[in-house]
């Protein structure tokens, strides 16, 4: 191999770097979603168990409502992770058209450049859908603590009490 070659494929992997730490940031936002999935499945779970042997009429409807809402954030989480895989093959197919450019000499850069867009598009759509996630989880978490408070407070009122 000429060592005009060697600099010329040292030089194509100096430019992938920086799609490489993309990645990185990428698998890491994939780990905190696959979490966040899992923990809410496993809640989604232990409601529809309790769905289940539930009784009464307020207990059951409260446990219909926030199962409903734990399947809205299945879902978007569920999305945001497809989001992120797309944005990380889409990554990966940069750094190859960047290799397969240089050993073909084909001028690539329009199609690099239009991967990188999508890449970043994908991954947009991808911290959208998890922060309505997290809007919901954590209007949930508030409204459970003010039905609480309120709960809380009407005992405090109730003279039978």
């Amino acid at each position: 191999m000429e060592a005009n070659a060697v600099e010329t494929i040292a030089g194509v992997i100096q430019l992938s770097v920086a799609p490489v730490f993309l990645l990185a940031g990428i698998a890491g936002m994939l780990n905190v979603l696959s979490v966040r999935l899992g923990r809410v499945v496993d809640r989604a779970r232990v409601l529809e168990t309790r769905l289940v042997s539930e009784t009464h009429d307020a207990h059951l409807a409260t446990l219909q409502a926030e199962t409903a809402g734990l399947w809205k954030r299945i879902r978007l989480v569920s999305w945001s992770l497809r989001m992120f895989v797309c944005a990380a093959l889409l990554v990966c197919l940069v750094i190859v058209t960047l290799f397969f450019g240089e050993l073909t000499g084909s001028d690539l850069s329009a199609a690099i450049a239009t991967l990188f867009i999508f890449s970043m598009t994908f991954m947009i759509l991808g911290l959208v859908l998890f922060l309505f996630e997290v809007s919901i989880s954590t209007n949930r978490v508030r409204q459970g603590i003010v039905e609480m408070l309120e709960a809380e407070n009407a005992d405090k009122l109730d003279p039978a009490n």
